[in-house]
């Protein structure tokens, strides 16, 4: 993959209100654009997320149906998590990918990075491809608030599925499918 263009940092010049959840943080900060505008702007300040395209031997994929709070549905994702501190972007993938899915990978492609909110968060999710699956025994524990669903289909029937608009799905699923199938030559 190319390298990503340099960041062009906008100034902060005060925080004017904060607010502190799970793993998140909300700021109101008053900042100076590059381009010397100044303004007020609300953000969400985020440790950054992993999310791989877990793939069995048959060719099937690993998809998850999970329920989602802020949209009050279940969607059709990839296993994805937020970075723990001092965890890496493969390490996280790593440990979520038995929590969620309930199989490990022994062969890791990196699909690039993504920026799924730009317009008010600095969230960053690195984008993974795992291969040569192995399902776990027993699953290890996950976070309590998930509810999750594992589903195989086919290349074939995800791409169906995307297309037809009948479920929804999350960009970040859809951005690396499309990366994945670009890797498998599909």
């Amino acid at each position: 993959m190319a390298p990503l263009p340099a960041p062009e940092p906008a100034r902060q010049l005060e925080t004017t209100a904060s607010l502190d959840v799970r793993k998140l943080r909300f700021e109101v900060n008053r900042m100076q654009l590059p381009m010397g505008v100044e303004g007020t702007f609300g953000m969400v300040k985020h440790p950054g997320a992993s999310l791989a395209v877990p793939v069995l031997a048959d060719g099937r994929v690993v998809a998850l149906r999970q329920y989602r709070f802020a949209v009050a549905t279940r969607l059709l994702e990839f296993p994805a998590g937020t970075l723990d501190p001092g965890e890496t972007p493969l390490s996280t993938m790593q440990r979520e990918l038995q929590e969620e899915a309930g199989y490990s990978a022994t062969r890791w492609d990196e699909l690039g990075a993504l920026l799924p909110c730009p317009g008010y968060s600095d969230e960053v999710i690195h984008l993974f491809l795992a291969r040569d699956l192995t399902e776990l025994s027993e699953r290890p524990p996950g976070d309590d608030d998930e509810d999750l669903e594992v589903v195989l289909m086919t290349p074939a029937a995800l791409d169906q599925l995307i297309a037809s608009g009948d479920e929804y799905l999350d960009a970040k699923s859809v951005t690396a499918w499309f990366r994945a199938k670009q890797v498998l030559g599909i």
